[in-house]
């Protein structure tokens, strides 16, 4: 997962040595995001069907083949298609989070999706810090063969310390993929998928377009300076854990509207970054503690609601993740070449007022979950 972020403190590096504009580098990261989406859709599925493990293993493999594509690439357009593949293969973390949570009694889920969550948090933005300092170091392309090891080293490690997932299930290919569209139908899926959508497109305007104003004037931080803002993410990140316990007592709609409303929040304080980095530091804080809290319940209400088909829900919910993800990637670099930084703080904070809307109006459906898949008749 972390490869798909990776290239967020080094876009205009990156735009400089592959010549590509500044209202464009966003791709870097919208690349990955949408490859990642293709492999929600075709691959996470799969987890139904399969051993969990294996696939792990294959997917990580074939991210560690892509990174290094990268990483040599001669041009832009090989580095777009390499990071689509490893965006497509990068869904290995939704497996591994199916797969934790089918292993967890339901009375510990939230817990263990606030542990798993809080890995992958830790996981992206401890990318974002590596990234800025191995980019001063050795330029972004060191960037990408350092992950591609550490994506072949786990290749190697998952077999030894996880153990097999013998699937029972007789399920096809073809069903499990008509079950995922038809999620698109359900309110109560719907309802949360669009919460995501809405609230990683506004994690996406600031992760994709906080390199560039920190870059300029009147701070000109280097690479490794602007990765470590990813420490400001960490602390925030934490609330994950927390919010897995919040949904195991049962207030896993509470602390969505909550966490909703502090995102929208937090965007007062990220658009002071032009005369103070504390404030900044404390609107990142506040960004990424609201949208592990949201993602955490998120996932708690659709795999309890869903309990019969949780890797095809995982990875359609994260549909709504990858999508809004990529918007805000692309979205807040153009509209930063047009309004600066004012531009994509209003475009961040209009799409955590979106989550808000799309929350309020969601209360109805929350109450259906109360009655999970495998109870309705």
């Amino acid at each position: 997962m972390a490869s798909t972020y990776a290239g967020q403190p080094v876009l205009g590096q990156m735009g400089l040595d592959l010549d590509v504009s500044v209202d464009a580098v966003g791709w870097f990261v919208a690349a990955g995001q949408l490859g990642y989406l293709v492999g929600l859709i075709f691959l996470v599925p799969l987890g139904d069907l399969l051993d969990r493990r294996r696939l792990i293993v294959l997917h990580l493999a074939l991210v560690a083949a892509s990174l290094v594509v990268v990483a040599v690439a001669p041009t832009a357009w090989v580095v777009f298609a390499g990071l689509a593949i490893a965006g497509l293969f990068a869904v290995v973390v939704q497996t591994a989070v199916a797969y934790a949570t089918e292993l967890s009694a339901p009375s510990e889920r939230g817990r263990t999706l606030g542990i798993v969550t809080s890995g992958v948090v830790i996981g992206i933005l401890g990318a974002r810090i590596l990234a800025g300092f191995l980019a001063d170091l050795w330029g972004w392309r060191g960037v990408y063969i350092v992950l591609a090891v550490l994506a072949a080293i786990l290749a190697l490690l998952v077999p030894l310390l996880l153990p097999a997932d013998v699937r029972s299930s007789a399920s096809k290919y073809g069903l499990l993929l008509r079950s995922f569209a038809g999620l698109f139908t359900q309110p109560v899926f719907l309802s949360r998928g669009l919460i995501a959508f809405f609230l990683f497109a506004s994690f996406g305007a600031l992760w994709s377009g906080l390199a560039l104003p920190l870059a300029g004037s009147p701070w000109y931080l280097s690479e490794t300076q602007i990765g470590l803002f990813g420490i400001a993410g960490l602390v925030g990140a934490l609330g994950a854990a927390r919010a897995g316990r919040w949904a195991d007592a049962g207030q896993a709609n509470r602390t969505t509207g909550i966490a909703v409303v502090i995102l929208l929040a937090s965007w007062l304080a990220i658009g002071q970054l032009t005369w103070s980095l504390v404030l900044l530091i404390l609107g990142v804080i506040l960004l990424d503690f609201a949208v592990q809290a949201v993602h955490v319940s998120n996932q708690h209400i659709l795999t309890t609601f869903y309990a019969n088909r949780v890797s095809t829900t995982i990875g359609a919910y994260m549909v709504f993740y990858s999508t809004g993800s990529a918007l805000g990637a692309a979205a807040t670099t153009a509209v930063y070449a047009t309004a600066d930084w004012r531009g994509s703080v209003s475009l961040g904070a209009a799409f955590a007022a979106g989550g808000l809307v799309t929350w309020v109006l969601s209360l109805r459906s929350a109450k259906r979950a109360a009655c999970p898949d495998h109870l309705r008749k």
